[in-house]
């Protein structure tokens, strides 16, 4: 399955619509008040996954909860109906499952769907996380594309939901900003060499490095090129000589 054309429109909010005021209040990166937000506005959703301990696909990015919320601890060590009860700094309400946030988008915009790497190295030991989102995606009548940095995490999709449009998220992976991976892994990840093996049809690429050769080498062999993430109108005007479609935040397009 190719990438649907709707997420080829352009925007791609990050995280949803989110925002925080100067009171410190607003709607909070992958809440339920972002992602109405976005649907509001009519652009696409991009939202990562992290799992609960009893298996529930949960809308959340980081691995732990201090930055984003009122708890601390690992996000995998609470149960769905904890993190559900785990309130959202800058909101008023906790943290969402997958499946609550298509029920209230219900088809009405595209869904890009990040799952978080649950190796640690971005190695095979993953599955349970996929498996969750899959079923939860099972009869979901929408646009929705899977990605994650993960290859592995990736091939799943391709065994088990073929039918599921799916990519890669990458990057030109700086030992800076991946200090917890191998110098080998990083290297391997940063030239892409997975996309056909694994039947993808987009790149979701760090927008600063949008010039790597390998991008474009995909770019002409027809595959569909994301970015994130895009800050201002005049990052979107650079990264739009070279991708399809921008993923955004703080800013409105």
């Amino acid at each position: 399955m190719t990438l649907p054309a709707a997420f080829l429109k352009g925007h791609i909010a990050h995280r949803g619509l989110h925002g925080i005021g100067a009171d410190g209040v607003g709607r909070p990166e992958n809440s339920m008040a972002a992602f109405r937000a976005a649907v509001e506005l009519g652009v696409a959703i991009e939202l990562d996954l992290q799992p609960s301990s009893d298996g529930h696909a949960m809308v959340f990015h980081d691995y732990d909860l201090a930055r984003l919320t009122v708890r601390d601890g690992k996000v995998g060590s609470f149960t769905a109906k904890a993190l559900s009860q785990t309130g959202l700094r800058g909101g008023d309400a906790g943290i969402p499952t997958l499946e609550a946030v298509l029920e209230m988008i219900a088809g009405r915009v595209p869904v890009l769907i990040e799952v978080k790497d649950q190796d640690g190295q971005m190695g095979p030991d993953v599955g349970p996380l996929e498996a969750a989102a899959m079923a939860t995606l099972d009869g979901y009548v929408g646009d929705v594309a899977v990605m994650s940095f993960n290859p592995h995490s990736v091939a799943c999709f391709q065994r088990d939901a073929p039918h599921l449009s799916r990519g890669l998220v990458t990057s030109a992976f700086d030992a800076d900003h991946w200090p917890e991976l191998t110098e080998s892994t990083r290297d391997h990840l940063a030239a892409i060499p997975d996309f056909d093996r694994l039947g993808c049809d987009f790149i979701s690429h760090q927008a600063d490095a949008l010039n790597m050769p390998r991008v474009s080498e995909l770019k002409r062999a027809g595959a569909a090129i994301l970015c994130w993430t895009i800050r201002s109108p005049a990052q979107e005007a650079e990264a739009r000589k070279i991708a399809d479609a921008v993923t955004f935040e703080g800013y409105l397009p």
